[in-house]
């Protein structure tokens, strides 16, 4: 039990004991023992004890990863999304993830509404900025961070920018309506 760094341990192998380390990556803590989640090579920093795959591992998001996902609920000061990918990666995510933009990461100055920002439905694009296990909080203040494509709320045909600044134009039926547009939106 007494792994010191650099030994190789296998997923489940006891690397350490709570009362002296704090889990990191690609470890866990089970009943006051801290366990390899991976087969690897211990690694020891700062009393945080992690362990160095030695195989190809399965994509997880981190603090200052952008995404890509779709908006699945707008209730109360967030909107929750249904986190699809990683543009830094091309790999897979290794969970389904699930994240949430507070009304106040949005955009820079105030914003009175959320629905001025997103609807359910759109996709967007936002950066991590707290990950907590599978959940995940996202900012979209800059500006190729927002809304990437949107459907008309009325006719659902997809919506082009209009020449007024934070609106998207429905070609189809005439309505415009307000997003948090990226400056990456496809068109």
């Amino acid at each position: 039990m007494n792994n010191e760094q650099g030994d190789f341990v296998m997923p489940g192998d006891v690397v350490g004991v709570s009362e002296q380390y704090l889990p990191n990556k690609w470890t866990y803590e089970e009943e006051g023992f801290i366990k390899a989640a991976v087969m690897g090579n211990v690694s020891i920093e700062q009393h945080k004890i992690a362990i160095v795959p030695k195989t190809t591992t399965p994509l997880t998001l981190e603090v200052g990863d952008t995404i890509t996902g779709q908006i699945t609920n707008v209730i109360g000061q967030r909107a929750l999304v249904d986190i699809q990918t990683s543009i830094d990666s091309s790999r897979e995510l290794a969970l389904p993830y699930s994240g949430a933009i507070h009304i106040s990461q949005i955009n820079k100055g105030y914003l009175e509404r959320l629905n001025d920002a997103f609807r359910i439905g759109d996709i967007v694009e936002g950066k991590v900025v707290k990950v907590i296990n599978d959940s995940i909080d996202l900012n979209t203040e800059s500006s190729e961070h927002g809304v990437i494509k949107a459907m008309c709320t009325q006719c659902r045909h997809f919506m082009i920018p209009s020449k007024t600044v934070g609106t998207l134009y429905c070609e189809n039926c005439n309505r415009k309506e307000k997003r948090k547009i990226s400056s990456n939106y496809e068109y």
